[in-house]
């Protein structure tokens, strides 16, 4: 268990009682269901994870609105999470839970935070998944964010739905350092439908990186994760790398594939129905280790670091420019309204 802390950064100690956790998800009542796919409300404690990791992460707490998500990448290492509501990973796109309350308890937590904490919305679930145009709590956190001030705040979702916050969103850059992270694994339609069956195609994405700039937001890129064989050709990162540059992005980054065993079934499936001449390399690659080897992390890097200076795509933690440097929004918004439906 320790070993699975220090690897994914998003469990807090509250996370390892998995009895309680469990039967909190068991006793959750039948919200609605769509797409073979339950909803469920999930009572929690609290809804700011301190993260653990050894892995360098460049933030120290994380927030997730939902449990399980429903664009069912067939890479997804936080399938994992569903093992501690004694569900199986394949359960993790198919049983979605949300979170109650959570907007009161982050005012609450926000309260115990210094100035200049650096939060993670989205780390093991999409805060926009499809169950967000009805729950909105991704969007009821925004709001408490649009009421403080100070923190640094990143954002990460292959979502175009996040263009529907955008006000709030301008409100939240005025008052605390925001960046937000669009993933595009590929710009390949057909690859990334059967990679990522449920999330919106590459264009979309691409688009809204491009709508969301236009509003004066510091938003970027995620290539990732690279995969062998698959997505790792310095065509595809420049592919992705040139859609970027034309939307405007402010940044483009990429990391190498890991596989933990809750993964590797559903993975190495894909491979095999998709890219029968790679499986047995992957499992050559992941049989000792969830993670590449520092040789292939270095050649991965060269490429990306090559691609983004091609393009002129500028780097994910650079200093984000002053207020008065930002571009002027180039679209008509209303004017934000706290709780607006």
């Amino acid at each position: 268990m320790a070993n699975i802390q220090a690897l994914f950064p998003i469990l807090d100690s509250n996370l390892h009682r998995v009895g309680p956790l469990a039967r909190a998800a068991d006793d959750a009542p039948l919200d609605s269901t769509g797409c073979l796919t339950e909803y469920r409300p999930l009572e929690s404690r609290s809804i700011v994870n301190k993260t653990v990791s050894r892995r360098g992460l460049p933030f120290s707490h994380a927030i997730n609105p939902y449990r399980g998500c429903e664009f069912a990448c067939r890479y997804c290492y936080a399938r994992y999470t569903h093992e501690f509501l004694e569900r199986t990973p394949e359960d993790f796109e198919h049983k979605i839970y949300f979170k109650q309350n959570a907007a009161w308890l982050l005012k609450q937590e926000l309260a115990q935070l210094k100035p200049g904490t650096e939060i993670a919305l989205g780390t093991a679930t999409d805060p926009y998944q499809p169950l967000e145009r009805r729950q909105r709590v991704t969007r009821s956190i925004l709001e408490v964010f649009a009421r403080t001030r100070g923190f640094s705040l990143g954002i990460v979702t292959k979502s175009a739905l996040i263009s529907r916050d955008l006000e709030v969103l301008q409100e939240v850059s005025r008052r605390h350092k925001l960046t937000i992270h669009l993933t595009v694994t590929t710009m390949n339609a057909d690859l990334a439908r059967i990679l990522e069956p449920r999330a919106p195609r590459p264009d979309l994405r691409m688009r809204t990186v491009a709508r969301l700039r236009a509003a004066g937001l510091r938003a970027g890129v995620l290539c990732s994760p690279l995969m062998p064989g698959i997505t790792d050709a310095r065509s595809s990162v420049a592919a992705v790398a040139k859609a970027a540059a034309e939307a405007g992005a402010s940044f483009m980054a990429a990391g190498a594939l890991f596989l933990k065993p809750c993964s590797l079934p559903t993975f190495f499936q894909f491979v095999k129905d998709n890219f029968p001449a790679q499986l047995p390399a992957y499992e050559r690659r992941y049989k000792e280790s969830a993670f590449v080897s520092p040789e292939y992390r270095k050649r991965v890097a060269e490429v990306v670091d090559s691609v983004c200076r091609e393009y002129k795509l500028g780097r994910r933690y650079e200093e984000m420019p002053p207020a008065k440097e930002m571009p002027a929004p180039a679209v008509e918004l209303q004017p934000w309204l706290p709780f607006a439906s």
